[in-house]
């Protein structure tokens, strides 16, 4: 669990970064930009194309490329390397230092949490890829260079917190967790690369719950505590922009999404439920797995020319935004539910 919540930190600093950023911006403040060169795959064979793309081959380092604002770049990439010295730092003198340090070595944590863990480390890789891709392009990086080299900044990010787990006696190098750290890169560049938008954008949504007060240490103690604590309020969301895949003549409007859900309660531990908390005995719950279907709102793609709103609408744009939805779970007895709003 703190790993993710260390995620979440770093996370938000380089969202918040890339707000600025984007909100100084006239020509590279979209993730929908028209690049100078254009990756067309002919339906046969993606990989290859790829490969052979004119902008991919002998790949030269950022520096060489000639449109590149160099004090921009400059910017970029001391704000990024502080943020990134000064996050692993701060957890390995605030946690890591708290445990015995022993040889390098592996962990299993596949299952804890019910895969909630997991959604949070593929969210922050796809949002911190996001980010680094759209600081690189507001420092006049190109388009194939900055989908690469900048969405891959969550995977190797998160890498060096998967190493310090490593080395760290009560836990070890998940594996799990290098693979949804990979995965969520690659949500983004694949996106980028076939489509040179995001279609598909991981969100977030979050409501109180009953476990908390059984185990407040572990789930929080208060509000703010629990957003990052508590699993069980917790729901992650793939949202699919409609629009995108109509035709560009369709008057349907460009800003309805359709989104699906993912969540579990009945948690009070990793992979098993204690019996008692500090002396006190505690209910059993049953641990259950929820799917949900919602429609969302995309605040990016509102129109609008003020730059205030576009950077507004960029931070909404990661919590998913209550509507009815329907959920199926596996509690049994309640398989469906419909809820007239959902957070």
């Amino acid at each position: 669990m703190k790993k993710i919540q260390g995620s979440i930190f770093m996370l938000c600093i380089f969202f918040f970064v890339s707000v600025a950023t984007a909100s100084l911006s006239r020509d590279h403040n979209s993730f929908q930009t028209t690049p100078k060169f254009v990756f067309k795959p002919d339906g046969k064979n993606v990989f290859n194309n790829l490969l052979n793309a004119k902008d991919f081959q002998n790949y030269p380092a950022i520096l060489k490329d000639t449109n590149i604002n160099k004090a921009r770049l400059a910017a970029v990439l001391s704000v990024e390397g502080a943020l990134y010295a000064g996050s692993i730092a701060t957890l390995s003198m605030a946690w890591y230092n708290n445990y015995q340090q022993t040889s390098f070595h592996f962990f299993n944590d596949l299952n804890d949490w019910m895969l909630m863990d997991k959604m949070g480390h593929l969210t922050a890789s796809y949002y911190i890829g996001r980010i680094g891709y759209s600081t690189l392009r507001w420092s006049g990086v190109n388009e194939t260079k900055s989908i690469w080299y900048g969405g891959f900044l969550g995977s190797l990010y998160l890498l060096n917190v998967e190493v310090l787990d490593g080395f760290s006696e009560k836990w070890g190098f998940s594996i799990s967790d290098f693979a949804t750290n990979t995965i969520g890169s690659f949500m983004f560049i694949g996106q980028q690369l076939g489509w040179h938008e995001q279609r598909f954008i991981m969100k977030f949504s979050f409501h109180p719950t009953d476990y908390a007060q059984y185990r407040p240490d572990l789930l929080g103690s208060n509000f703010s505590e629990q957003i990052l604590k508590d699993y069980n309020g917790q729901t992650a969301w793939l949202s699919g922009n409609i629009s995108s895949f109509l035709p560009k003549k369709s008057k349907f409007p460009k800003w309805i999404n359709i989104a699906f859900g993912y969540g579990a309660e009945g948690m009070l531990g990793g992979t098993t439920n204690p019996s008692e908390y500090k002396g006190n005995h505690l209910p059993e719950f049953k641990r259950y797995h929820k799917f949900l279907l919602t429609a969302d709102i995309d605040f990016t793609r509102i129109p609008t020319k003020s730059k205030a709103l576009k950077a507004i609408f960029t931070v909404l744009n990661f919590i998913k935004i209550p509507f009815p939805a329907i959920e199926f779970n596996t509690n049994s007895g309640k398989n469906i539910e419909l809820h007239p709003f959902y957070f």
